[in-house]
């Protein structure tokens, strides 16, 4: 009897811990994974990367180190297309993939909502590569400054303040002085700015862990604005609208960095798949309305949190429990055993403001800030590191000096 084919697209947290799942539970398949790199990386650590905090590889480890070659297939390709009428998974460059099953994780891409100007002239942060380009641009601008003697290379733009806006500013925060000594001026004359449109920052925190978290950023100098609406990207700045007053304003900075949102992978939309910013509101087992053998996770999938009405939110603790479910229900369609519905229940929420600063909630509702909310977040970091790459990852990876 010939082996059932699975294919899994994308590894990131929901495709590595799919593939943990199979490669040590399912009997009689060949898996096959494809990524566009030859590595998995904690999308939850790139700020750190675009702040100079750590080196790309510190948060990155070679796939090949998860894969059992013999069961899995591992690709480097990029995916373009899966067409579930034929069950193939188009491949640049390369063959088609076949499959009897597909699990699909393709990860987000940054989302500019059409505000003009923000694709050609922000920075966004989807992988290690354009973190680190943020880095490299930033530190350019610092160098041209001490022949240019422009202000504006002094200054950093940071455009949403979501997680991913929040926790960059706080890590670029405590690297002023870094970012001084290269630009040969005073800490002080580095300008960090965070401009959101919502009127109240981070509401997925009590009221007041976010003004302890806006506090503690303004003892670093770092400014968040909020309450302005970015109507344009310019070269050298962004005109925004203010919610309140409706007056125009323009700031002015030579390092714009874009951080308002994320949606799915194109390849959603590419393929045909009804989604919404290419995310598909999946059944409760995770699978494709439209064909039982595709589960659709991380994200490109939405799932409705029945609590609050809306669909779940796109973290790394969410992306895990859903590859676990995926592959748990592909081995029970194999085996003629239960299927699981994905259900969620979150161990806490954490944004650091820097390496031993953070605020958070663990568990439902007990909150935690400062150095022991950066350990939690240190300890949660460490704990997805194990979920994906195992002990030898985390050995080498984790996060274990908590005091710096």
């Amino acid at each position: 009897m010939a082996k059932k084919t699975i294919g899994i697209l994308g590894a990131g947290y929901a495709g590595l811990l799919a593939l943990k799942v199979l490669q040590s539970k399912a009997k009689d398949v060949a898996i096959t994974l494809i990524d566009r790199n030859d590595y998995h990386y904690e999308a939850t650590d790139l700020h750190e990367v675009a702040a100079g905090s750590v080196k790309e590889d510190k948060i990155s480890f070679p796939i090949k180190d998860v894969v059992n070659p013999n069961i899995t297939t591992f690709i480097k390709g990029t995916v373009t297309k899966v067409d579930k009428a034929t069950k193939t998974v188009e491949v640049e460059g390369q063959a088609p993939m076949t499959f009897d099953y597909l699990i699909i994780a393709l990860g987000f891409a940054s989302e500019t909502f059409g505000i003009k100007g923000a694709q050609a002239n922000a920075l966004a942060m989807d992988d290690v590569e354009t973190a680190q380009a943020v880095h490299t641009h930033f530190v350019k601008q610092l160098e041209d400054y001490r022949v240019t003697k422009n202000p504006d290379n002094l200054k950093v733009i940071i455009c949403g303040a979501g997680f991913t806006g929040v926790e960059l500013l706080g890590a670029m925060a405590e690297h002023k002085a870094e970012y001084a000594k290269i630009a040969g001026v005073d800490a002080s004359e580095i300008k960090l700015m965070c401009v959101d449109a919502s009127p109240r920052l981070l509401p997925m925190f009590p009221t007041d862990l976010v003004d302890y978290a806006i506090k503690k950023l303004a003892q670093k100098d770092a400014m968040i604005l909020s309450g302005k609406g970015i109507s344009e990207v310019t070269e050298n700045g962004i005109i925004f609208k203010d919610r309140e007053t409706e007056e125009e304003g323009e700031l002015n900075a030579n390092t714009i960095i874009w951080t308002t949102g994320v949606s799915g992978s194109h390849v959603m939309q590419d393929s045909g798949f009804d989604a919404r910013r290419n995310r598909v509101m999946v059944t409760p087992e995770l699978q494709d309305p439209e064909d039982d053998h595709v589960y659709i996770v991380g994200d490109v999938s939405a799932v409705m949190d029945e609590a609050s009405g809306r669909p779940y939110p796109t973290t790394a603790q969410i992306s895990l429990v859903m590859g676990h479910t995926a592959a748990h229900n592909i081995i029970a369609s194999l085996t003629g055993g239960s299927y699981e519905k994905f259900t969620y229940s979150s161990i806490g929420t954490i944004c650091s403001l820097g390496n031993t600063d953070a605020i958070g909630i663990v568990g439902k509702s007990s909150k935690v800030k400062g150095y022991v909310a950066s350990v939690v977040k240190k300890m949660s970091l460490n704990k997805s590191l194990l979920e994906t790459g195992g002990v030898k990852e985390l050995l080498s990876k984790g996060r274990f000096d908590l005091y710096h």
